[in-house]
């Protein structure tokens, strides 16, 4: 697609305050704030001692609450107390996936939803690994504590908007202002040298993971970088209204906010130059994507992956994101229980299965790691047509590096009123988002020393590494 066919609406002129203007404005760059930064930028410096390698961290958000209680399934003798407890959201059992992993299981059987058949060959392959019952907490918390009323919990337990922003943040006990993606991107961007590209891109909108305060999440379409509609780069193009933008663009003006917006909205058309013409010199892919959202953004990331050394980018930070995971209803299909949920874990198998063959293709396998999230967990018993909020829930990580085949962390007791259960099969996690992000982050390249000023809460809980990265 060429520059004069890119069309977006460029950012306001009024309506926005500075903060929001610096932090969101005109498809966000990577910039240095010009105000102090909770960072020692002469420690960050001396942090970049790393050799010349490559590492992309790729965080999958699953929208509206996964239910998890179908992504791993018991079998054998466990699968009849499921099948009770679950009731029409129960899957078969002859339906499921088996996996065997190597560690983990707990003495139990266990498989995999029916849809998930390239993650479970993956899994067989310990490519994929699979973290138990994650969630946003505090401190450690108890059923006895939380029945009790005596535990610090995350405010506005089971809200979609503030579960999400405590996955994204790991600060579920303070205001918002970084999230971890973007406090690990500030501590490590100085590895990228030079390079003009911020490491942090976003293909599903603005994100709180990303924010942080020295570098701005990047914006881009599953299509490409977004330009200006109907700008002509360069000054061989006579044409009034790009004429007008580069005049605007070249005057001076008289105070921080007017500059701030020039110099923000000029790096937005030089990136776009940038990335357009990296990406149009972008060796083919022969790996094929499905054509849903999700494929089409993974695609994307594996097609800025692959023009890295063109933007000399040695770390990068990657958001993308799948949407209708709010499943109170139509969770309960005609066939073997496999309605809306099952479309979903369709799209998320069939993407993160060609992500995956991308990265061997592109050489990076080991190089990449990918991760899911989610809002929450959901209520383990049935609603009628689906489930409801829940807490603690079950992730994915993939990657060349990750030690897979694996359960890490615990899985819940599945009983309602059981040991773990908040209420109604609402499983309290045994596993802090903390110590999830924490062995991410350390993989990435995030020191021991350092993991307490991405993560100020880690020292609570007891697995700062979980060890499934090696």
């Amino acid at each position: 697609m060429s520059d004069r066919s890119r069309i977006v609406t460029p950012p306001p002129a009024t309506g926005l305050t500075r903060r929001s203007f610096l932090r969101s404005a005109c498809t966000a760059v990577g910039m240095t704030s010009l105000a102090s930064t909770v960072f020692d930028l002469r420690r960050i410096a001396a942090a970049a001692t790393l050799p010349g390698d490559y590492k992309a961290l790729v965080c999958v958000f699953q929208y509206g609450g996964n239910d998890s209680n179908n992504l791993l399934v018991p079998r054998g003798t466990d699968y009849t107390a499921y099948a009770a407890a679950r009731s029409n959201l129960a899957l078969s059992q002859a339906s499921l996936l088996p996996v065997t992993p190597l560690s983990g299981a707990g003495g139990r059987q266990w498989g995999l939803h029916p849809s998930l058949t390239g993650v479970r060959n993956l899994f067989n392959q310990q490519r994929i690994a699979l973290v138990a019952n994650v969630g946003p907490l505090v401190a450690p918390v108890t059923r006895a504590e939380y029945l009790a009323g005596t535990a610090a919990l995350p405010p506005q337990l089971f809200s979609h908007s503030d579960q999400t922003v405590h996955w994204q943040t790991s600060l579920p006990d303070q205001p918002v202002r970084t999230g971890w993606g973007g406090r690990v991107a500030d501590l490590l961007h100085t590895l990228n040298g030079t390079s003009e590209v911020s490491m942090s891109m976003s293909l599903a909108g603005n994100n709180t993971y990303q924010v942080g305060q020295a570098i701005t999440q990047y914006q881009l379409s599953p299509d490409g970088a977004i330009g200006l509609g109907w700008y002509y780069d360069g000054n061989e193009w006579n044409h009034p209204p790009s004429i007008a933008v580069r005049q605007l663009m070249a005057q001076s003006y008289g105070n921080l906010f007017q500059t701030g917006y020039r110099n923000t909205f000029q790096r937005a058309l030089d990136q776009d130059r940038l990335l357009s013409a990296a990406l149009n010199g972008a060796p083919a892919l022969t790996t094929v994507f499905p054509d849903t959202d999700l494929g089409r953004q993974l695609r994307m990331i594996a097609r800025i992956i692959s023009i890295r050394e063109t933007l000399g980018l040695r770390r990068q930070v990657f958001f993308c994101a799948a949407g209708g995971y709010d499943t109170h209803d139509g969770q309960v299909g005609a066939q073997a229980n496999l309605g809306a949920h099952a479309d979903l874990l369709t799209e998320l198998d069939g993407a993160l299965s060609a992500f995956y063959a991308a990265t061997t293709e592109l050489g990076v396998a080991n190089d990449v790691t990918s991760f899911t999230a989610s809002d929450f967990g959901r209520t383990y018993i049935s609603n009628g047509d689906g489930s409801d909020h829940g807490w603690g829930s079950h992730h994915l990580v993939m990657g060349g590096a990750v030690l897979g085949g694996r359960f890490y962390g615990t899985v819940p007791t599945l009983a309602v009123d059981g040991p773990d259960d908040s209420s109604e099969g609402r499983w309290i996690p045994t596993t802090s988002v903390d110590e999830y992000s924490a062995t991410l982050a350390s993989w990435f390249g995030v020191s021991g020393s350092d993991l307490s000023t991405v993560f100020p809460n880690i020292g609570r809980f007891n697995n700062p590494d979980m060890g499934f990265l090696g």
